[in-house]
């Protein structure tokens, strides 16, 4: 039986992981966006997985305006897909 990741569980961390799994990197803007979430909530959640070793994060300049980027590391695509797995684990015992 597969485990759930408790770093990666939180709904939040959740969205921005299933985010990134769909491309090499996203723009910090675009998570945001997409999360509904502050400034201040992103980043205290993207240096929760930052420190899990879960993603990485690249700053470049885009027209002399700093813009941060945000990519999945093979540890985080791993550790999600492993949670992934975990939720339809309990997704399909419950239709057992």
């Amino acid at each position: 039986m597969s485990k759930l990741d408790t770093v990666i569980h939180a709904p939040n961390r959740l969205q921005i992981c299933a985010a990134l799994s769909t491309a090499s990197e996203l723009e910090f803007k675009f998570l945001k966006e997409q999360l509904e979430v502050s400034d201040s909530v992103l980043s205290k959640h993207l240096k929760t997985l930052e420190e899990a070793g879960y993603i990485s994060i690249t700053k470049r300049s885009d027209y002399a305006r700093p813009r941060s980027w945000i990519a999945l590391t093979s540890i985080g695509r791993q550790a999600f897909s492993g949670h992934v797995a975990a939720l339809k684990e309990i997704v399909a015992e419950l239709n057992d």
